[in-house]
């Protein structure tokens, strides 16, 4: 049997770590270009990967790399803007450049990570992923699209962000708490593309990947506070205070917030067509899995007022 090979874009990023432990069990051969290989240590020493620093906008590294490969995975995404790394650039160019160098290599499977509502005008983020989904749909390849409501798990930017947020006072701000939200497990994401690599049915669809539970924001933020044992209050902002805060928030290095993430945060991320069910795929429930990924947190917190009580 023919051993697969895969070049994966955006493979060091959140998705892209938990996707690249799904293959490496598999025994598909897994090129990883990355600027920066060193931001997942882990990933170098899965077994048939290699990763490689690279300028992944540049054609020619493109095509170099992509010589041979029976697909490409393309991860690539922001959810801010900075200095050139815009969200064009990102999303639309970048899949541009994937898609030229496919067709003068030969490659003819592409598999593009897009998002719930791609092409809604709400946001720059949404707007640009449709585009690039569109030069995708358009491009004569054998394409599968991916379309997550927003992805949990180890390291996220979703609970440990919030998380993180939580720990700095005692009241917690909220722009925008009663966008709707499917939260997806990282790991169900990686297994449905896995499931979508090996099966040629999956050409030509757009696989909608969300939870099986619909939240509010502010549920999941105060889920999460509760999960991790701390006393705070978590404030629902109005529209206007809540685009202030964001307006504000980009001034902050960093930009943990910013104005096009609330206009994003407008569209309520809840799918409508089963990409899971589809996949023959049980979703994990938030829920049930929020205390696991805060058991190291939780225990540690333990800890320290257990020692505190005893030093009194």
């Amino acid at each position: 049997m023919t051993t697969r090979r895969y070049l994966v874009l955006g493979g060091t990023g959140f998705i892209g770590n938990h996707l690249l432990a799904t293959l490496a069990s598999t025994g598909c051969k897994v090129t990883v270009l990355s600027r920066n290989r060193e931001q997942r240590r882990a990933v170098n020493v899965l077994p048939n990967v290699r990763t490689y620093s690279v300028d992944v906008y540049d054609r020619a590294v493109l095509e170099k790399h992509l010589a041979g490969s029976d697909a490409v995975i393309n991860l690539v995404g922001i959810l801010n803007e900075t200095g050139s790394d815009t969200f064009t650039h990102a999303h639309v160019d970048l899949t541009a450049s994937v898609i030229a160098a496919c067709q003068q290599t030969g490659v003819r499977r592409i598999h593009q990570m897009s998002s719930l509502n791609a092409g809604n005008r709400a946001s720059k983020y949404l707007k640009t992923r449709g585009e690039a989904e569109a030069q995708v749909r358009n491009s004569g390849m054998e394409w599968t699209i991916y379309r997550p409501s927003v992805v949990y798990g180890p390291d996220d930017g979703l609970v440990f962000r919030f998380l993180k947020l939580l720990q700095m006072g005692p009241l917690l701000p909220l722009a925008q708490p009663h966008a709707k939200f499917a939260p997806a497990w990282v790991g169900d994401v990686a297994q449905a593309i896995g499931r979508c690599l090996a099966d040629r049915s999956s050409i030509g669809r757009i696989f909608e990947l969300y939870g099986p539970d619909t939240l509010e924001l502010v549920q999941i933020v105060r889920m999460i506070r509760d999960t991790a044992g701390l006393k705070r209050v978590v404030l629902p902002l109005p529209a206007l205070l809540g685009h202030l805060q964001a307006w504000t928030a980009e001034l902050i290095p960093g930009k943990p917030f910013s104005r096009d993430n609330f206009h994003s945060l407008g569209v309520d991320s809840v799918g409508t067509q089963d990409g899971f069910g589809d996949l023959g795929i049980v979703p994990r429930r938030f829920a049930a899995l929020l205390p696991e990924l805060l058991g190291h947190y939780s225990r540690a917190r333990q800890l320290d007022l257990a020692r505190a009580t005893q030093e009194r």
